[in-house]
């Protein structure tokens, strides 16, 4: 696919690149996206949660009721899960979410990713820019020019740059990353992806050429 560049006043340069048939024009494997994403989203996940257990409730262990006789049913103490203040039956517990996939299944969940993007053309190319400063005007500018204001935006950088992510910290629903930090994720969630010129050749070069089954 044959995409135009543009800068970052929205102008078109008039230099095209190619968006790789085996990255951004494969069969979208949706399957491999939700286990992509779902591995994400554990991974996000404390996995502090808790609640006391019978046997950590501070009560006295002494026999409410005595055992027969009373007509109703036989309780020990008030630390049941019956009573109110008495342990959670069955209740959460500290535990770890995460969980593993295969490197292989990993990158073609971010291809079928990158592949719905391009159909949706909701990629745009731009050349690389720099910032004299952080300045959050200027990144808003910047998404004006390109007709993605309000939009859910992903902006892709070849390598750190600390004056163009402190500029976009600020702006809501924006998000800047390296290619290195690129997640099925990210993708799938942004409305709009924006790619710095060479970004698309090391996407290429993270994913592969080999399609996985």
């Amino acid at each position: 696919m044959e995409i135009s560049v543009y800068k970052i006043d929205g102008q078109d340069s008039g230099k095209k690149v190619i968006l790789d048939d085996t990255v951004f024009g494969i069969e979208p494997n949706n399957h491999a996206i939700y286990l992509d994403v779902k591995q994400y989203l554990a991974n996000q996940r404390q996995g502090t949660h808790k609640t006391k257990e019978r046997w950590e409730i501070a009560h006295s262990t002494k026999k409410i009721v005595r055992q027969k006789g009373s007509g109703g049913a036989r309780h020990g103490s008030l630390k049941s899960g019956i009573f109110v203040g008495g342990g959670r039956i069955f209740g959460p517990q500290p535990r770890d979410y995460r969980f593993k996939l295969n490197k292989k299944l990993k990158q073609l969940a971010r291809r079928s990713a990158l592949t719905y993007k391009a159909q949706e053309q909701a990629i745009t190319i731009l050349e690389p820019f720099n910032m004299e400063a952080p300045k959050t005007k200027d990144f808003l500018a910047i998404c004006r020019n390109l007709k993605v204001e309000g939009k859910k935006i992903l902006m892709v950088l070849p390598d750190n740059n600390n004056n163009i992510y402190l500029s976009s910290r600020n702006v809501e629903r924006a998000k800047v990353i390296t290619v290195n930090e690129l997640t099925t994720y990210d993708i799938v969630n942004a409305q709009t992806l924006i790619l710095l010129e060479g970004v698309e050749v090391l996407i290429k070069e993270q994913l592969g050429t080999t399609q996985s089954a």
